[in-house]
């Protein structure tokens, strides 16, 4: 197992975890057992949640985990100080002492929960911060980017990654068509994602296909093969059907485009319609071909709008589709009509009060870069060293961490929907079905509430313990699970504007204890 980008090595970190690393080995501390969390403080595009993923390319990094020579070499140019021991414990540095807890991948996280807990040599967890939190943050920004996509689109509707020639580098395209299909979307058009995770692959023509032509002289095959090889009169069909509809004032090349990808798709034709006038040009050339190919035996699929006013497009695209289809008896009424062009959440939920008629969405550019949200804002703080917790302090409270080992634990209701995420301290009493337990606000004592959950649902699993702890789940699996979780959820936790807070809680021994290490640690102020 190893990682898909090549990059993902132990040296793709920051120096300054090298010089920790270093400072602790030097004070002989690099041996000390540690606990870290990895988690975020704020849910991202204004939601309520978040989905959980990089978890499968997180392991591969910790099972391929060695430096090599060179990096060696390279770490101790940058630190000269380095004697030859340290050298020799980069050498043989690897993760089978590292035990890591997790969230299961697709699942539901919310701010404070620890999506991983990672235990083991204070030296080795120190290393693996960086790329940890690389491997985590932008692919789960991206599922849950996609999946709010997902809820504003329907779920009737297809979803197509389109972003590979905007996202951030060859890396960001693949993790965005990656990422976006756990999250909900139905495929992408990046053809080595669909190479590597064996996702659906869509795409047909750009408008630079459409302009290459300028007559049909320039297409040299008349005809056209039925599937029982039988030959039609391609060319001679839609220029008739041309002239029946009228539509004598459609781009000549254009309509020489069509005729020449039907020609070499016939099953899955399907045309951009935009290059010269959708409603003028576009749509009549796509019918007339499209008429020819029924002539010769085949099923047109459909076309795309890639500019202008999209939900009245797309209603008259319909119109005229049921218009010549009742003409000549043909089912058009359902091709599929599929829209791209800047397409974002927000869009989404317009065209939806618009009553549109889009089948299909390819969306690139406000999925892969996450313009709403750019960042998660994942991050890794120690919380035990030997058998001391260990709290960070700030003079904003919500970067306040919850020391020492903790474990999560999912409450629902009786209608079945999740009540709040409850945090313990490892070896309480967890939590039982039918059983009334006290969940308390992380900072305000009065804010309480008792809970008599009808199921308990342990968040954490253990997925690394010197080796993976389970097979790598199918992309497929963790795409539905996600979307079974999302399901869960209360609506008004989904609403777009002003969500519902969803409640994170801690066990009123894990307050009392977070509360007496924050009294404890506090400096008291002295005024004159």
């Amino acid at each position: 197992m190893k990682p898909v980008n090549g990059y993902v090595k132990p040296l793709l970190t920051d120096l300054y975890e090298l010089t920790m690393a270093y400072a602790y080995f030097n004070a002989d501390r690099h041996e000390d057992f540690a606990v870290f969390d990895l988690f975020f403080r704020k849910n991202p595009f204004g939601g309520e949640f978040t989905i959980f993923a990089g978890l499968s390319e997180a392991l591969k990094f910790l099972q391929d985990y060695h430096f090599e020579d060179d990096h060696i070499d390279y770490i101790c140019e940058q630190l000269p100080q380095c004697s030859d021991k340290f050298r020799s414990w980069l050498k043989g540095l690897d993760c089978s002492r590292v035990k890591m807890n997790s969230l299961r991948e697709g699942d539901l996280a919310f701010p404070r929960i620890p999506m991983m807990r990672v235990e083991g040599p204070l030296g080795i967890c120190q290393l693996l911060e960086s790329t940890l939190l690389n491997l985590v943050a932008y692919p789960s920004l991206i599922a849950t980017n996609a999946m709010r996509m997902r809820l504003a689109a329907g779920k009737d509707k297809k979803l197509i990654e389109f972003g590979m020639r905007r996202a951030q580098g060859p890396d960001g395209a693949v993790s965005a068509s990656r990422y976006s299909y756990l999250g909900g979307f139905d495929g992408t058009s990046n053809m080595m994602a669909g190479y590597l995770f064996g996702m659906p692959v869509s795409g047909t023509q750009a408008h630079s296909y459409i302009s290459s032509y300028t007559s049909i002289d320039n297409i040299s095959e008349k005809t056209i093969d039925d599937p029982d090889g039988n030959k039609h009169e391609f060319i001679q069909d839609a220029l008739k059907y041309r002239d029946e509809l009228g539509f004598n004032n459609t781009n000549d090349g254009e309509l020489a485009a069509f005729i020449a990808y039907a020609h070499a798709f016939p099953s899955g034709f399907l045309a951009l319609v935009d290059t010269y006038d959708t409603l003028d040009s576009g749509i009549p050339n796509f019918l007339c071909v499209s008429l020819a190919l029924k002539e010769a035996g085949y099923d047109p699929v459909g076309i795309r709008l890639d500019s202008g006013d999209l939900s009245h497009l797309s209603k008259r695209t319909r119109e005229m589709f049921k218009e010549v289809g009742a003409k000549y008896n043909n089912d058009f009424a359902n091709l599929k009509i599929v829209a791209s062009n800047e397409i974002n959440e927000e869009t989404l939920r317009s065209l939806n009060q618009q009553g549109h008629e889009i089948d299909i969405f390819g969306i690139g550019t406000h999925l892969v870069t996450c313009q709403k949200d750019p960042s998660l804002g994942c991050v890794y703080k120690l919380v035990q060293v030997r058998d001391e917790p260990k709290i960070k302090l700030s003079e904003d409270i919500a970067k306040m961490t919850f020391p020492g080992r903790k474990e999560a634990y999912r409450l629902y209701g009786e209608k079945g929907y999740p009540l709040l995420d409850l945090m313990i301290v490892v070896g309480e009493e967890k939590p039982q079905e039918g059983k009334r337990v006290l969940c308390c606000h992380p900072f305000e004592e009065a804010k309480r509430t008792y809970v008599i959950p009808s199921k308990v649902v342990p968040l954490h699993n253990i997925v690394w313990e010197g080796k993976p702890q389970h097979e790598s789940t199918p992309a497929d699996e963790i795409r539905e699970f996600a979307m079974r979780q999302v399901d869960s959820l209360r609506k008004d936790h989904k609403r777009p504007l002003n969500p519902t807070p969803y409640k994170v809680s801690l066990s009123e021994k894990l307050f009392k204890f977070v509360h007496e290490m924050w009294r404890k640690e506090a400096p008291i102020r002295e005024m004159r």
